[in-house]
C-alpha cells in the first residue's frame, strides 16, 4: 500500500515510518498540513494518517482541503485530543476513522487494513450542485456567495435532493429520506416543503433548478 503519514514530531513519524515499511508499504512523509495537501494532491494513497496538531493548520483544515480538491483517500486521524467535540469534528471534516494517542501498533495496523479495504469513496464534506452548496455538519446553505437560511426539515430535504443530483425522486422516497418511518400524514407535505425550498433557493435568484416531473416526483437539476 501507499501511505501518507502527516506527523510534525520527528520521533513518532520515523516510528510509523519504519513500521509500515518494515511490512512493505511505500511510505510519504509530511511535517505540515500546507506539505500534505500538495503530496495528496500529486500521488495515489490508499490511506492517509493525519496528526490533529501541526504546525501551521491542525489536521481538521487539512481533512476540509483534501475533500475540496477531490483526495478521497481513507484518511484516519491519530491524536492525543479525545474529547467527543474533537472526534465529532474530524469525521465531520471528512475523516473516515479517528485513533487517540498513545495507541498501540496492532490497532493501528488493523485500522489501516480496515480503511484500505474500504478504498476511495467520493465524501465530499460540502455538497455541491452547481453554485448551490450544503454544508451538512454545519447545516448551511448557500448559492453562489449568499447565504440561505432553511429550516431543520428543509435542510433535510435539500441535502437528499443534493446527493442525488439529476435523480427524480418520488414523493415516497422523499418521506423516507426526510421523515421518520412513524410519520404517517402522507398527503402533500413534500409539495409543501418542495414549494417552500423552491422560495428560498431559487426564485430569488431567478432559478428553475427544482423540478416537478409531472406523475413521478421532483428532480434537482445536475447542471443548476
Amino acid at each position: 500500500m501507499r501511505i501518507l503519514v502527516v506527523e510534525d514530531e520527528a520521533k513518532m513519524a520515523g516510528l510509523l515510518h519504519r513500521a509500515l515499511t518494515e511490512r512493505g508499504d511505500v511510505v510519504e512523509v509530511a511535517a505540515t498540513g500546507g506539505d500534505a495537501v500538495a503530496l495528496a494532491g500529486l500521488g495515489e494513497f490508499d490511506v492517509i494518517l493525519l496528526d490533529v496538531m501541526l504546525p501551521d493548520m491542525d489536521g481538521f483544515e487539512v481533512c476540509r482541503r483534501l475533500r475540496e480538491q477531490q483526495v478521497w483517500a481513507p484518511v484516519l486521524m491519530l491524536t492525543a485530543r479525545t474529547g467527543v467535540e474533537d472526534r465529532v469534528q474530524g469525521l465531520d471534516a471528512g475523516a473516515d476513522d479517528y485513533l487517540a494517542k498513545p495507541f498501540s501498533l496492532e490497532e493501528l495496523l488493523a485500522r489501516i487494513r480496515a480503511l484500505a479495504r474500504r478504498g476511495p469513496v467520493e465524501r465530499p464534506a460540502v455538497l455541491a450542485v452547481g453554485d448551490l452548496r450544503l454544508d451538512p455538519a454545519a447545516r448551511r446553505v448557500w448559492r453562489g456567495e449568499e447565504e440561505i437560511g432553511l429550516s431543520a426539515k428543509e435542510l433535510v430535504l435539500l441535502e437528499t435532493f443534493m446527493r442525488r443530483p439529476g435523480q427524480v425522486l418520488s414523493r415516497d422516497q422523499l418521506l423516507d429520506h426526510a421523515w421518520d418511518m412513524a410519520y404517517e400524514a402522507r398527503s402533500n407535505i413534500v409539495d409543501v416543503y418542495v414549494r417552500q425550498l423552491r422560495e428560498k433557493i431559487d426564485r430569488p435568484f431567478h432559478r428553475d433548478t427544482l423540478e416537478t416531473v409531472r406523475g413521478a416526483g421532483y428532480r434537482l437539476r445536475a447542471d443548476s
